[in-house]
């Protein structure tokens, strides 16, 4: 078997003519691709355990794929910024998806009212699906699309669509994501339990190993942990647990290894953490060819670890925005030198809101500059060998096993997600860095040092939700006026029927898609047999005040709230709620740490929420303030709602505050609304918990 390893490799090399990759610097100097004096051969280029790459010549025979990772507004919008990127070096397209259509409501359901078309694109029916790639070839496309809630409706509709623009299955490539046990872990986008979720994983992959042979059924996210505060030990253990977990359902359908191991993907974050980032992708490819050995694998490629990855969001500061360039250019690097397979780069206002034409046009344009004009693509591997390096790769692949046997020993990811370890152990992560930043262990130039005074004058892209929503109901309308309907009832039956029995559910999905059932009724068919999943509501507490038991600031706040209890007969209560389908509850998170280690009494309410839901929940808990999470540029809407529902229950002694993603011009808008306080990113706890104490009822 490592003989015809090595062979593959060896033929790699041979086919690309690894003597014409040579070049010279402009001094002269001769440079060979690669260099392995210092390396025995296992440690080779293409060779397992492939820490220094999945191929032989990496990027000297060519670049890692550009993708940026988009979508807002209408199929037709986003399509035309599709044909702009195209034109301006983007090698492949990654779909991002509004929050309705993740949640697997159509835009009219009455709860993704402030969601259709923020923060990606609306996608109802397989029309949307043809106007989104309309003009763009599919067999000649590479494809990713980041969907994983409502992943069997999207799926049909992506393959009905290229059908109708004649391309057949078998010659689609790119990557559905589909990975739900992150959904469950930290980005909470999911629609069924756990149980049911997983078959349709399954059902996915065992679909494309037979009909879509070039298409990734599946993108095993890390991303999203580490978007949520997963140090890079826990973002690299908990993937590839997630990974083995889907490796062990889809061997459940049948299918041998070989089958589809080849086509796994993974996604990873990538910090500002540099030789911990490059040091973590070179780990995950040497754990993943250890993992996946105990199945066998008679192809090399079952073995191999590819990857797309995604420079952090989190680390993108509000304040002093342009600098955001730097930490992603930093970041894009780091990806690039731990040897990615393809690469989206983050725009520099995403911390403000929603990224316009230009500065998308900036990020995509740092990828191009890194390929093209640094000349860091002409070695393979340049930081191997480095003692500092190669040994921040074995202490991560030692803590990340570690990660790895523990939840080996619950049964699996699925279990040990279901007993919310791997999610606490996130959490506390993250409340931990957020610590570190408020005392300044950890440094962010210009938000918790350096800072200035000035506020950014950065435009935002404005996306009008009601403008959007309104065309897209008028498109269902039109739909369901043309099409059979008892076509779309049959199909429908036939889905719930299939979600009882072994039929792969995606198969029949597309049988609906063809006669045109809408995203909203393949989900809910799916939806009546599976029912619809609610997360566990569970803080955080303790970690804050331990930390902050000596700081003064800390301390005073603490006596604000005792005597603020000692004068009103009960401690300040808040509700901390997200309004609409934004799963992103990091910052909630640590906000509720803070409050609860503060003294106050804290109501964390689910996720999903409609603003009259929260309303009538702060009502029977009698809280002085209700705390909006806001994260995906609802906030315009859903919030004015909110303090409506409040003047007309009688409730307005009932202050609101909020934080987020609040660009800089809509703060008048939301004080003007009725908000007592608004929060940006890089604001502190000890800020946050201090300025609510100023807004509760004067009569307290």
């Amino acid at each position: 078997m490592e003989n015809q390893w090595k062979e593959l490799a060896h033929k790699e090399l041979k086919s690309s003519s690894v003597e014409s990759l040579n070049w010279q610097t402009v001094d002269g100097i001769a440079l060979s691709p690669l260099y392995t004096q210092a390396c025995p051969p296992p440690s080779s280029p293409g060779l397992p355990p492939y820490i220094r790459g999945i191929r032989a010549t990496m990027y000297t025979n060519r670049p890692w794929t550009i993708r940026q990772y988009a979508g807002f507004s209408s199929a037709e919008t986003t399509n035309a910024f599709y044909h702009e990127c195209l034109k301006g070096g983007q090698t492949a397209l990654s779909v991002a998806f509004d929050l309705a259509t993740h949640r697997g409501y159509d835009s009219d359901h009455p709860r993704v009212a402030g969601d259709v078309g923020k923060a990606g694109v609306a996608i109802d029916t397989v029309e949307d699906m043809k106007r989104l790639f309309a003009g763009i070839p599919l067999d000649q496309m590479s494809v990713s699309m980041t969907m994983n809630g409502a992943v069997i409706p999207i799926m049909a509709f992506y393959i009905v669509a290229a059908e109708e623009q004649g391309v057949a299955q078998n010659q689609l490539s790119g990557t559905i994501q589909n990975d739900i046990l992150k959904e469950f872990l930290v980005r909470n986008t999911f629609i069924y339990p756990p149980e049911p979720s997983m078959r349709i994983v399954g059902d996915i992959i065992a679909y494309c190993a037979k009909n879509l042979p070039r298409f990734n059924p599946i993108s095993i996210s890390g991303y999203h942990m580490h978007e949520a505060g997963a140090t890079p030990a826990q973002e690299l253990a908990y993937t590839l647990a997630d990974g083995l977990e889907y490796v062990r359902t889809a061997l459940k359908t049948g299918l041998e290894i070989d089958e589809f191991a080849p086509r796994l993907s993974f996604f990873f974050g990538i910090g500002m953490d540099f030789f911990s980032e490059i040091a973590k992708l070179r780990a995950a490819r040497t754990l993943w060819a250890e993992l996946m050995g105990q199945f066998n694998p008679k192809n090399p490629q079952s073995l191999m670890l590819r990857t797309h990855c995604q420079t952090s969001g989190v680390s993108l500061s509000y304040q002093d925005p342009i600098n955001n360039v730097v930490r992603t250019t930093i970041e894009a690097l780091a990806a690039v030198l731990g040897g990615t397979q393809s690469l989206h780069t983050n725009s520099y206002d995403e911390a403000l809101g929603l990224p316009t034409s230009q500065s998308a046009r900036v990020a995509r344009h740092t990828q191009l500059i890194l390929a093209e004009e640094t000349n860091i693509t002409k070695v393979v591997d340049p930081l191997g060998g480095s003692y500092y390096l190669e040994s921040l790769t074995q202490s991560l692949i030692n803590k990340a096993k570690d990660y790895i046997a523990e939840i080996e020993e619950l049964g699996g990811m699925t279990k040990a997600i279901q007993l919310g370890i791997p999610k606490r152990r996130i959490e506390e992560a993250a409340t931990q860095r957020q610590i570190r930043l408020d005392t300044q262990q950890d440094v962010i130039v210009g938000v918790n040092k350096y800072q200035s005074d000035l506020q950014p004058d950065i435009d935002v892209l404005e996306i009008d939700t009601e403008a959007v929503r309104k065309k897209q109901l008028l498109a269902l309308e039109d739909i369901k006026k043309q099409r059979d309907p008892q076509a779309v009832a049959d199909c429908l039956k036939e889905l719930r029927q299939a979600s009882q029995s072994p039929d792969n559910l995606l198969a029949i999905a597309i049988k609906a898609a063809r006669v045109r059932a809408t995203l909203g009724e393949i989900s809910a068919a799916l939806e009546d047999c599976f029912g619809r999943y609610q997360a566990p509501v569970k803080p955080l507490t303790g970690v804050w005040q331990r930390a902050m038991s000596t700081d003064p600031k800390f301390l005073e706040i603490f006596d604000k709230v005792k005597q603020f209890a000692l004068k009103e007969g009960r401690q300040p209560r808040i509700l901390l709620a997200k309004l609409g389908q934004d799963g992103h509850d990091r910052g909630i998170k640590i906000i509720a740490t803070a409050f609860a280690d503060a003294g106050f009494d804290v109501d964390l309410g689910p996720l999903f929420m409609t603003p009259a839901e929260v309303v009538k929940q702060a009502i029977e808990n009698d809280v002085h303030v209700i705390g909006i999470s806001s994260l995906a540029a609802g906030h315009k809407t859903l919030i004015p709602q909110l303090i409506e529902e409040l003047k007309q229950e009688g409730a307005t002694d009932i202050k609101v505050i909020c934080g987020g993603i609040l660009p800089p011009q809509d703060h008048q808008y939301l004080v003007e609304a009725g908000v007592a306080a608004l929060f940006t990113p890089g604001t502190s706890l000890t800020d946050i918990v201090e300025q609510t104490l100023k807004v509760l009822p004067s009569d307290c």
